[in-house]
């Protein structure tokens, strides 16, 4: 009886992965439940008690509320906030985009797999890295043919233009995020401005023979947090050329540590976010009226802006910078970690290389034996690369500090340093 009942499911959704990070993180919060003392860095979210929201986004959703802002917002935003959205982007990265580019919607995901709806059919390809997030499952959720092309530390684990150009005459889509979710590294501007220079090429080409535009999906929701010297860079700037094929996804989410507030944007061509804005119009994947009202506040608020990053970065940064140093103090007495430099996000990408190694009569044996060893004896909780969809970078884990104090990295570093000199080499 239930095999028949379960064919009333579809074979996508019956098909469909569940998230590997929320499995990990509900073995977290059973540690936790227990008494064990865990640092959590796991989640892509912020604690509250860590990371406040702005005042001006808090004062401003609830005086839109008492104002009666409590009824459907407009299908692509409310008039104010894409206005806002246009004056950032003309503030802060000195590009000109028509408001008729610009889609409001209940934060990045809606956008992403709007964005994925409105340019691939079924069947065709779409190209992205691994490790990367969630995009295997907007493929999935599309029935596209993933091209996923594996990258590693030495190239920043962004894909060069050599591993991608076997596929250009034949994709629909590629999709790249800087700062990246997992890796916490940014794209680098001679790299993505080879990208963009063969798309527009590739796209010179395929109007002769009247073949569909190869697009971008350029997701850049962390772009306003970076660290040091790095500096962030986008399609546009690098080649003007793509106004006509790049989709950006933006939102307040990250920078304002606004997760639970789902305001996000996508800027692009007409024609596509015409196109996304009836998509997520018919699942009703609208911003909240009054979150509207109040981001439109804050972004017109140049003062506000920096008030906030002038917080946040540091806070990300310091947290970040403090692991980076004690893995690579690890590193130095001979121990097969490492880390890479904190360059954007939230994520720090850190290698813990002990496949093979023993805890006493325990062998480690995969990727997921290190986490939960980590997890289990040091309170580590961390995210392996191939919840990313990766299978070269077994050894690499991602690192999140969204949830936790300076007090807590501290502290799991003291705990990992004296925990370490149990392992025993393979012999």
């Amino acid at each position: 009886m239930s095999d028949w009942l379960d064919s009333g499911v579809s074979e996508m959704a019956n098909s469909l992965r569940g998230s590997s990070i929320l499995a990990i993180a509900a073995q977290v919060n059973a540690l936790v439940a227990s008494g064990k003392a865990v640092s959590n860095l796991t989640i892509g979210d912020f604690d509250p008690k860590q990371y406040p929201l702005p005042k001006k986004l808090v004062d401003g959703t609830i005086d839109a509320l008492h104002a009666g802002h409590s009824n459907y917002p407009p299908a692509n935003g409310i008039l104010e906030l894409r206005q806002a959205v246009q004056a950032l982007y003309k503030e802060r990265c000195n590009l000109d985009i028509a408001l008729e580019r610009i889609l409001i919607a209940g934060g990045a995901r809606p956008l992403l797999y709007g964005a994925y709806r409105a340019i691939v059919n079924p069947g065709e390809k779409v190209l992205y890295s691994v490790p990367s997030w969630n995009n295997n499952h907007y493929v999935h959720l599309t029935d596209a043919v993933p091209v996923e092309i594996e990258v590693g530390p030495e190239d920043n684990f962004f894909p060069r233009l050599e591993a991608i150009a076997p596929h250009l005459s034949d994709a629909a889509l590629i999709v790249i995020n800087s700062p990246q979710n997992p890796s916490g590294t940014c794209i680098e501007e001679s790299t993505l401005k080879e990208l963009c220079d063969a798309i527009v090429n590739e796209n010179d080409r395929r109007k002769t023979v009247g073949q569909r535009p190869l697009m971008m999906i350029y997701d850049q929701i962390y772009w306003m947090l970076t660290f040091g010297d790095t500096q962030h860079v986008d399609p546009l700037r690098v080649h003007p050329g793509m106004a006509d094929y790049v989709v950006y996804i933006d939102g307040i989410s990250k920078a304002f540590a606004a997760t639970g507030l789902r305001v996000g944007w996508s800027i692009g061509p007409v024609r596509v976010i015409n196109a996304m804005n009836k998509v997520i119009g018919h699942v009703g994947a609208w911003a909240p009226k009054p979150e509207q009202v109040a981001t439109a506040k804050l972004l017109r608020d140049s003062a506000a802006v920096d008030d906030y990053l002038a917080f946040i970065r540091p806070a990300a940064e310091k947290r970040l910078s403090l692991l980076y140093t004690g893995i690579t103090a690890l590193a130095a007495q001979g121990l097969p970690v490492r880390a890479l430099q904190p360059q954007g996000a939230i994520y720090l990408s850190a290698e813990f290389a002990f496949r093979g190694w023993k805890d006493g009569d325990k062998v480690l044996v995969t990727s997921d034996d290190v986490r939960k060893w980590l997890l289990d004896e040091v309170g580590f909780a961390v995210v392996p690369f191939d919840a990313f969809g990766t299978h070269d970078a077994a050894d690499w884990y991602r690192l999140s500090v969204g949830a936790v104090s300076i007090p807590d990295v501290e502290a799991l570093l003291g705990r990992l340093t004296a925990a370490l000199p149990r392992l025993q080499r393979p012999a």
